[in-house]
């Protein structure tokens, strides 16, 4: 039990500070950039608004949990499934601060192969969603379909609203933190146990089956939670340790594009559908990138380069402790609400 708690902690010090950016980034984007931009880039469910998005999020230098707020304030604001999920997906895995780091850690060839993955992958999945997702479903589930031509005809300009600090902290910490505090929560508490049951040992794994070794990789990853840099010193002990180029890029490509806190968010905001779409793309498309770049680096005796280091203080532990507490608010006061609308606000809520 003591391990899990200490895992625990470790994970909320490991996302805290990603989160909290994410939600005041996602506060400022939610100022800068209106509702109807978002409605005629990454609203309607085609192809067009699904590529946007894969390559719109796949330079942000947000990890796979700072990205959730933005991908929430882009479905809140409009955007379709498909193209929130692709956003979802190229964001994390890539972003400008990761693509140096890789450059400089594994060569140019690996680098570019990473971001170009990162991008198919999420364009698929979002692509799938699109088809699969029913029209009239997608349609529903956005409140300015059926509304806005009433409200704001296309014709009417847009009021645009001064920029506001007050409101950015507002958006991000309450409202959006809110939307997604209690899968947050459960997420920590899942993947702390599955980083509390990792064993020491899990290079040796991958040594005797390579294709066994992706499965584990893919296995591993998809639930942990690591964002893109810090994911690029584990992958360069992996391969010093002995495992194939492949199964490192896995854990490069799943790691950061899931965890258990983003499969918890992308059910709960766009549905058990999505959670299978984006699940299975992102575990067979890992496999299958990583199996066909152990046959590049093998065919063409590509060389890699290794360098690490690792970086950790107390202003994540002020982050982690600052998120916790809000989460604890918003879960508190999400019961407190809910008990007071049980009882129809009497004295028995008092």
């Amino acid at each position: 039990m003591y391990l899990i708690w200490e895992s625990f902690w470790s994970l909320s010090v490991d996302i805290g500070i990603y989160i909290l950016f994410g939600l005041l980034a996602a506060g400022v984007l939610h100022q800068l950039i209106s509702e109807r931009w978002i409605q005629k880039h990454l609203g309607a469910d085609t192809h067009g608004s699904v590529y946007k998005a894969a390559l719109f999020g796949a330079p942000l230098p947000l990890c796979s949990c700072s990205v959730i707020p933005f991908a929430a304030s882009l479905r809140r604001n409009g955007a379709s499934k498909g193209a929130t999920l692709s956003f979802l997906i190229s964001t994390p895995i890539t972003g400008i601060d990761s693509i140096l780091a890789t450059f400089g850690m594994f060569g140019w060839v690996f680098t570019l192969y990473r971001v170009f993955t990162s991008v198919v992958i999420a364009i698929v999945a979002g692509m799938l969603m699109n088809m699969f997702e029913p029209k009239e479903v997608l349609k529903k589930g956005f409140s300015f379909t059926a509304t806005a031509p009433k409200v704001a005809p296309i014709s009417k300009p847009e009021i645009k609203k001064p920029f506001s600090i007050v409101a950015v902290f507002e958006y991000g910490l309450i409202t959006l933190l809110g939307s997604f505090s209690k899968p947050l929560f459960w997420g920590l508490l899942i993947g702390a146990f599955i980083s509390a049951a990792i064993p020491s040992n899990l290079h040796e794994l991958f040594n005797d089956n390579r294709f066994l070794g992706y499965l584990i990789a893919v296995a591993i990853a998809a639930p942990m939670y690591v964002c893109a840099t810090a994911s690029l010193p584990i992958a360069a002990s992996l391969i010093i340790a002995g495992v194939s180029p492949g199964a490192a890029f896995i854990f490069l490509s799943a790691g950061p594009a899931t965890n258990t806190v983003t499969m918890g968010v992308v059910k709960s905001m766009l549905g058990t559908r999505a959670l299978v779409i984006y699940l299975s793309v992102i575990s067979i498309g890992s496999i299958a990138f990583g199996a066909s770049i152990d046959w590049l680096f093998t065919s063409f005796s590509i060389p890699m380069s290794v360098d690490m280091h690792e970086h950790h203080g107390v202003i994540s532990e002020i982050a982690a402790v600052l998120m916790l507490g809000l989460i604890g608010w918003h879960l508190i006061r999400d019961r407190f609400q809910k008990n007071t609308k049980n009882c129809g606000g009497g004295s028995c809520c008092s």
